[in-house]
């Protein structure tokens, strides 16, 4: 039996990383980026509005009050994608639209809320504004030349925006692993089927194909393998399409056998069996034909737990990704904990973050069948391999799984171990 850390090791040494694909930006979200991306324009283009109003020169409004307004003399109008030919001068202003260019000769904008428009050609101002007042200057947000993402950014939803802000249609990005996914067990039924006696649906191929899709991966869901050398052979080989297979059940000490000796006649190296952790332990590597194989465990939080630790750094490293663990934080833990000695607990948990400081709670129920403490948890505390007790008010060690949005505005530390921050 082996450390998590060995497992882990064993398995990165192994995995490869995905060639790239050219795709339109409409299709790249989740995606890594497989090149730089570089600015060849400013965003903003030019000097624009950002409200709508009257573009002035601020030192013509300087002394301006609701008691003693300044008149102006409005010499056109400047909508939204036009841009005004005329150029302000003294005593003059021009009503602009958010996102017009700003006129020549112009320095502010004064909204129209502090402003009183008696006819077409004059507008009064209430209040005086300071030079630059809602003038969004080119370049802004983008420079020309400036670098707007780096190879291994994994793309979300404002990435997009960017990169057609930037006018890039197009970009490299590795290509998606593909992900064979089987669950074994004459126990299973698929979704839709009435359970017999003994018999539950199979749920692992859904959380695990979930996850998947959350690691930037395309599930392949091969459905369920029978107990027995034919039809584990048969839908192995159908897995061996993808660029990693994941089998969940048949790993314990009592199933072992079957999928062992199945994978060995199909050529495949097993490299672990068994790691030094709770849940978890039954956790198998290998590569069959080239592609990594992982035996999971048949509980389904054993597999979730087994999924992130193992599964998803290597898919992480497939697809060049820099950090490949999630982040770990220190948290003040806030009642104890007692478990044997030997293995590494990885307890589901709530942590969160108050007042400048974290701290984490476990969950009710860590049977390694309860699904219902994953779904209550956004985290995992780790529990030393020999150590019994963790005292309430003490520092543990928390990884964390569902980031910001479940924890809050609070950023994150740096990912991967040894990353732990008080």
């Amino acid at each position: 039996m082996i450390s998590v850390e060995e497992a882990q090791e064993a398995i990165l040494s192994r995995i490869p990383t995905m060639g790239r694909e050219r795709l339109h930006i409409g299709d790249a979200l989740g995606r890594v980026l497989a090149e730089d991306v570089i600015s060849l324009r400013p965003i903003p283009p030019w000097a624009n509005s950002a409200m709508d109003g009257y573009a002035i020169r601020s030192r013509d409004i300087a002394h301006s009050s609701e008691e003693s307004p300044c008149t102006l003399r409005i010499i056109d109008e400047a909508p939204a994608g036009f841009e005004s030919a005329k150029t302000i001068g003294p005593g003059e202003a021009i009503r602009i639209m958010t996102g017009a260019p700003i006129p020549k000769g112009a320095d502010a904008v004064v909204m129209v809320e502090l402003t009183v428009r008696d006819n077409d050609d004059e507008v009064r101002v209430l209040k005086p504004v300071p030079e630059g007042e809602a003038v969004r200057r080119s370049g802004e947000d983008v420079g020309v030349g400036e670098k707007v993402f780096s190879l291994g950014n994994r793309l979300g939803s404002a990435s997009i925006a960017m990169l057609a802000g930037v006018g890039r249609p197009y970009v490299y990005v590795v290509q998606g692993p593909r992900v064979a996914i089987l669950s074994t067990g004459d126990e299973l039924v698929e979704l839709g089927e009435e359970p017999g006696v003994g018999q539950i649906f199979n749920s692992n191929s859904y959380a695990l194909a979930a996850q998947v899709r959350e690691a930037g991966g395309d599930p392949l869901l091969l459905g369920i393998a029978r107990d027995n050398t034919e039809d584990l052979e048969s839908l192995l080989k159908d897995g061996l399409v993808a660029d990693m297979v994941l089998t969940s059940g048949g790993v314990s000490v009592g199933d072992f056998d079957l999928l062992k000796s199945t994978l060995g006649d199909l050529g495949n190296e097993m490299h672990f069996w068994k790691v030094r952790m709770k849940p978890g332990k039954p956790m198998a590597f290998g590569t069959l034909q080239g592609c990594p194989v992982f035996g999971l465990p048949g509980n389904p939080v054993s597999t979730m737990v087994s999924f992130e630790l193992f599964v998803r750094p290597a898919l992480m490293k497939m697809q060049g990704v820099a950090g490949l663990y999630r982040p770990q934080i220190a948290a003040r833990l806030l009642h104890p904990l007692h478990k044997s000695p030997e293995r590494r607990h990885y307890v589901r948990a709530v942590a969160s973050f108050k007042d400048g400081e974290w701290t984490v709670n476990a969950v009710e129920s860590q049977g390694s069948n309860i699904i219902h403490s994953m779904v209550r948890a956004n985290s995992l505390i780790v529990f030393p391999e020999f150590k019994t007790d963790l005292e309430a008010e003490s520092q543990v060690q928390v990884l964390i799984l569902e980031g910001e949005s479940a924890l809050g505005a609070q950023p994150l530390p740096g990912e991967g171990p040894g990353s732990l921050v008080a």
